[in-house]
């Protein structure tokens, strides 16, 4: 089969078997967890009355009923229904056993919802096994088992032979599974999606904890803004007390004194405005670098897109560029994009070990995503001191996301997405016409 027609198979077919995948995962957690987290709920709510066993006991249940809902909170990223964490952090100071941490649990709107979910998000859980159950089963009569069965044992059926009497019928195991295959696939997405859709309505935040978690990150960004921001006033002022402003005082005392030997030793004079010729230019490129870090003029010229690709000429590995913007981003999202990707391509080339690595630029609802990958050794984090900590924050100021995967051995892709709508893509002043 030729590449192209398998890279076309491959998407149709992928979102079944992802879902697949998901629904026998989702089965398998809620199944295995849920109704045994409901027991002990019940029972540790039931000690409460019982020399307070109970006010220790419920909310370390609770932490075992959070960290598996919230399992199931990450594998609804991949399908089209994600639900969101509602939890508040915990009280400082508040370990397990104390009455503070008691009274935050109990307070806590999340854990009734959550232990509302319980018996059924076993059931709907339990349900998404159909999902992996229905293309199994057809692969099965792809795979020609019901034939192998059926010369081996004389009990044995598929489909809508049970038992399959002949030769025949095994045979037409084989269109039967396909069909169930084809079924199976384009069911599976949906059946998952039914789930989480339903799970939101218990584990997704109210409007109010929306709200809280809102201002949380507000909060939190607002810092990282005003600590970020901070910082590149002192940077500025460093790289202009140490370089252009050095320059030019030493500027101004070599033109003083060469006004001073203009009539007694002109030569003198000479070589000192030589020198002072030579410092302006000095200074005007440490300007001109100074003001290159807070808005690249080629931003201004050639928009996110032209300046990506240029930046990628400047850096190895070969860095191959996709755009796919029919607009331009706000002047503050592109440069926040453009020195996230000079970042990350800084990182490319000083830690990846990559023979190759790729930019995407794309608006999809509403965001500006920004893919930055490379066929690398992998590893990267945001603790390895790789400078994602910061790139994070950059984006945080605009409610901007980062995810990065990148397995040892590699390959490594960071995602980044910032909210923000497209306006008419600006025309550069040198593509005007006479």
């Amino acid at each position: 089969m030729d590449s192209s027609v398998r890279a076309v198979v491959w998407r149709l077919v992928r979102p079944g078997v992802v879902a697949a995948g998901q629904g026998l995962a989702v089965a398998l957690l809620c199944l295995g967890t849920n109704l045994v987290l409901f027991a002990l709920s019940v029972v540790s709510l039931a000690l409460i009355p019982v020399f307070g066993i109970g006010f220790a006991l419920f909310p370390a249940v609770t932490v075992l009923v959070r960290w598996a809902l919230t399992l199931q909170r990450r594998l609804s990223r991949s399908s089209r229904a994600p639900i969101a964490s509602p939890y508040q952090p915990a009280p400082a100071g508040a370990p397990l056993g104390t009455w503070r941490r008691f009274r935050w649990v109990v307070g806590d709107p999340a854990t009734w919802r959550d232990f509302a979910w319980l018996v059924p998000g076993a059931v709907t859980g339990g349900a998404c096994l159909l999902a992996f159950a229905l293309p199994a089963y057809g692969l099965e009569g792809v795979l020609l088992v019901p034939v192998l069965l059926h010369v081996i044992t004389d009990w044995y059926g598929y489909g809508v032979f049970w038992p399959m009497d002949n030769f025949v019928q095994a045979w037409l195991s084989i269109p039967q599974g396909w069909l169930i295959l084809g079924g199976g696939l384009a069911v599976a997405p949906w059946l998952v999606w039914l789930h989480f859709r339903f799970a939101g309505f218990f584990l997704a935040p109210t409007r109010a904890q929306e709200l809280a978690l809102r201002v949380r990150h507000l909060a939190a960004t607002r810092a990282d803004t005003i600590d970020t921001q901070a910082a590149e006033l002192r940077r500025i002022e460093r790289d202009l007390h140490d370089g252009a402003q050095a320059r030019l005082v030493a500027l101004r005392m070599s033109i003083g004194l060469a006004e001073e030997l203009l009539a007694r030793d002109p030569a003198a004079a000479q070589r000192l405005l030589s020198e002072a010729q030579e410092n302006s230019g000095h200074a005007l490129a440490e300007l001109r670098n100074l003001v290159r870090g807070i808005y690249p003029p080629v931003l201004a010229e050639r928009g996110l897109d032209g300046a990506v690709q240029a930046l990628a000429l400047t850096v190895t590995p070969p860095v191959e560029v996709d755009v796919d913007l029919p607009g331009s981003p706000p002047a503050a999202v592109e440069s926040a994009a453009y020195f996230a990707v000079a970042e990350l391509l800084a990182n490319v080339a000083k830690h990846s070990g990559a023979s190759r690595a790729r930019v995407g630029l794309s608006h999809r609802d509403g965001a500006l995503r920004v893919e930055v990958g490379d066929d690398g050794r992998g590893g990267a984090s945001f603790d390895a001191g790789s400078g994602l900590v910061g790139v994070r924050r950059r984006l945080a100021a605009f409610d901007g996301t980062m995810t990065v995967t990148s397995p040892p051995g590699g390959p490594t892709v960071v995602t980044m997405e910032l909210p923000c709508e497209l306006s008419s893509r600006r025309i550069s002043p040198s593509s005007g016409t006479g």
